[in-house]
């Protein structure tokens, strides 16, 4: 497939590595191309303002699927609006381009841990990940009322954000509005399994119109 990535961080550049794993045609897009390092010849790195609807309509125009990793920034002062005014510009660039398949990764704090309670609201909730969970529970319900692209949004397990990484499994459960957990009472899965998650959703898709989370 010809896919377009948006952002190269910590998830987008695990995403990135196992697109070109399985042979996908990647085109990145980020703020500063030079930052990223291409694996192989089927990758090219543009730079691109995601914030900027019109930019991102011109550069993914063309693709089977958008992936978008998009993140303003955890030390972000202005994190909570910046993150929302962003994914609201890629989800209309992305339709501007008539590509209909959007995957984007949003955050594990919107999902529930009780009848009507989810986690970001919990009182052990961390307080350095809290505006940016806020931010992405808020664009969950915004792109819930989007009827024209196959959009799919993933929330991560609770602990990926932690910074686990250096697995690859390639084995992972996965749950709808409830985190998974594993038999230790954990809800967890490295960065590179993550990917898998999202790479597979993009090749077999199950989740359309629907949030979904993976962990072990």
């Amino acid at each position: 497939m010809k896919v377009a990535l948006i952002g190269a961080g910590f998830v987008g550049s695990a995403v990135l590595k196992e697109l070109t794993d399985r042979g996908h045609e990647v085109k990145v897009l980020v703020r500063h191309p030079e930052k990223v390092k291409a694996p192989n010849g089927k990758v090219s790195v543009v730079a691109t303002d995601a914030t900027q609807p019109d930019q991102v309509a011109e550069q993914v125009k063309g693709a089977d699927a958008v992936i978008s990793t998009y993140n303003a920034g955890w030390t972000n002062p202005n994190l909570y609006n910046d993150f929302l005014a962003g994914s609201k510009a890629i989800q209309e660039g992305v339709k501007k381009s008539g590509v209909k398949r959007f995957i984007t990764v949003g955050g594990a704090g919107s999902l529930y841990v009780g009848p009507d309670t989810q986690l970001v609201d919990t009182p052990q909730f961390p307080a350095d990940y809290k505006t940016g969970a806020l931010a992405a529970r808020d664009y969950l319900n915004i792109l819930k009322k989007e009827q024209e692209l196959d959009w799919t949004f993933l929330s991560p397990a609770i602990e990926m954000h932690q910074g686990t990484s250096g697995e690859r499994k390639g084995t992972y459960r996965t749950g709808l509005e409830n985190p998974v957990f594993d038999q230790n009472g954990r809800s967890i899965a490295s960065v590179e399994d993550t990917a898998v998650a999202i790479v597979d959703e993009l090749e077999n898709p199950k989740h359309i119109r629907q949030r979904f989370t993976a962990a072990y």
